[in-house]
């Protein structure tokens, strides 16, 4: 073999040796940098502003333009009867001077059917209902017949009549008192000048109460009142479903005044 074709090979074997050295001491590649998950972007949720209360809104309270602000409110949480700045936009300045029917919590939204738009006239004719009277009768500031004065105002309660009975008086069978219930489930209104219980007091003292009546009731009432003494039973929270009063009285050709109650008819004479 000729020396130039050895020397050719050596230098190939050298090369190759020399190659095989080099790789095999050389560190793997690392690995390939793992791939963060994206989040999916968050769902961008519709608002709306809506009218609320600034703070808490007492009834009979009358609003003014700080009682009021506008607020984000997510669009499908919108209910029909809030106020929304895209479809009212003076709704805050028309609802300004309006009166509180029903109480209002801060951040709550307004609503149009729990106001009233006086129109200068006083709370208590603003708040009554149509066709209705207020009538107020006398009552002991002590609570002896008041239930101990726990009768709150938008309680209801039974009217309860006691006079001296004449026909026994005559009869001979001395001074007889009798008492009856002459009209029941009686919305009251307002006692003394209290129209609303006041920072949470469960009792509210009073020279009078007021009471919500139809014309013939408060007929029957203020003649009773004349002829006796009047007392009020309050009623159980379970009989607030029964809110159209279950007494009726009235006058009679004759100046007596017929109570009905239970479907009962009785007359009560003026005496």
């Amino acid at each position: 073999m000729k020396s130039s074709r050895l020397l050719l090979i050596s230098v190939a074997v050298v090369t190759g040796a020399g190659a095989f050295i080099v790789m095999s001491g050389r560190e793997p590649p690392p690995p390939p940098p793992a791939v963060e998950p994206v989040a999916a972007p968050a769902p961008v949720i519709e608002t709306v502003e809506v009218l609320v209360a600034a703070a808490e809104l007492p009834m009979g309270q009358t609003l003014k333009a700080p009682d009021l602000r506008w607020q984000i409110w997510p669009r499908t949480a919108a209910g029909d009867g809030f106020l929304q700045r895209a479809t009212a936009p003076t709704a805050l300045e028309d609802t300004v001077g309006s009166i509180v029917r029903n109480p209002f919590l801060s951040g709550e939204p307004i609503r149009r059917e729990k106001l009233i738009k006086a129109n200068g006239s006083g709370f208590l004719s603003a708040i009554l209902p149509s066709g209705m009277r207020a009538v107020a009768i006398s009552i002991d500031a002590r609570g002896s017949n008041t239930a101990g004065g726990f009768i709150l105002p938008n309680d209801r309660v039974d009217v309860l009549r006691t006079a001296r009975d004449e026909d026994a008086s005559r009869a001979g069978s001395g001074d007889v008192q009798t008492a009856e219930t002459i009209l029941s489930n009686i919305r009251v209104l307002a006692v003394g000048q209290t129209v609303q219980e006041r920072n949470g007091e469960r009792v509210v003292t009073g020279d009078t109460a007021t009471l919500e009546l139809t014309p013939a009731q408060a007929e029957a009432v203020t003649l009773a009142q004349k002829v006796g003494q009047l007392s009020l039973a309050l009623r159980s929270l379970a009989d607030a479903g029964q809110t159209a009063p279950q007494a009726a009285a009235e006058p009679q050709a004759d100046g007596s005044v017929t109570v009905v109650r239970y479907g009962v008819a009785k007359q009560m004479p003026r005496r």
